[in-house]
């Protein structure tokens, strides 16, 4: 029995259109309890399009989108999150004026009173800086404390699905190993992710599985280790030029060890 055999999320034959412009077109993945899955493409592939669309953002013009076995295709993106799938959208997203608190509340307004002073505690826990600074306006906060934020605030309704759009845009190294080492925490405990993410080779480290999108449409897929030592998938997402994805003379292998 496989992580499979119980998927979280099934995406069958998805196509999404905004106005004439083909988003998605036939996508097809699934991500299995308890996995990391990460979407790789070039900009305008449809990676956060299709994040939009299993959160209710964006509505599917064909296929099915299935959450614990429960088409959300039409569900109303507030029935989504109470059901337990949270989305942090690309550029975190936070409310610039409200305080760090307002914020984390904010993520909980599906969450029955009682239960918010422990959710509150759990996010402290995870982001101790958020609690230092939990009376300060969000738009004073660095960009990985505002990216913290948004995860913290994304899990005030402990999801079992999560999902992340760019998570290490615009963070300097450290903070990028500072969020990952946070996402395997957070899948430690439980919660599936499916993650969007430019730097594919940290994302192929990250998750288990990967899909490639390429104009809307999956054009490869498989285990995260087969993926970072395809020659396609290096050449171009990690950085390796023709020659060295082609192994012609004059580069060296040793450069072909995966992320």
């Amino acid at each position: 029995m496989t992580v499979l055999d119980h998927p979280v999320l099934e995406i069958s034959d998805v196509s999404v259109a905004y106005g004439k412009r083909r988003a998605l077109e036939g996508v097809s993945l699934t991500v299995g309890a308890g996995e990391i899955v990460t979407l790789l493409g070039a900009n305008g592939s449809g990676k956060s399009t299709t994040l939009r669309a299993v959160s209710g953002l964006v509505r599917a013009a064909r296929g099915a989108i299935r959450y614990e076995g429960r088409e959300i295709g039409r569900w109303p993106a507030d029935a989504i999150v109470a059901a337990g799938v949270s989305h942090v959208p690309e550029g975190r997203d936070v409310f610039v004026e409200f305080s760090v608190l307002d914020n984390l509340l904010v993520g909980a307004h599906t969450v029955p009173a009682r239960e918010v002073p422990a959710r509150l505690a759990a996010a402290y826990a995870m982001f101790p800086v958020l609690e230092q600074r939990r009376r300060q306006r969000a738009g004073t906060l660095s960009g990985g404390e505002q990216q913290m934020l948004a995860i913290a605030r994304a899990l005030m309704t402990r999801p079992r699905l999560l999902l992340l759009d760019e998570p290490s845009l615009g963070l300097a190294p450290m903070l990028v190993r500072e969020i990952f080492a946070v996402v395997r925490r957070i899948n430690a405990d439980g919660v599936a992710v499916l993650l969007v993410e430019q730097n594919a080779r940290a994302a192929l480290a990250l998750a288990g599985r990967g899909y490639v999108l390429e104009t809307g449409r999956v054009v490869a897929a498989g285990a995260s280790a087969a993926l970072a030592v395809d020659p396609r998938i290096r050449a171009a997402y990690l950085g390796l030029d023709r020659a060295r994805a082609e192994g012609e003379p004059g580069y060296d292998r040793r450069e072909d060890r995966g992320p």
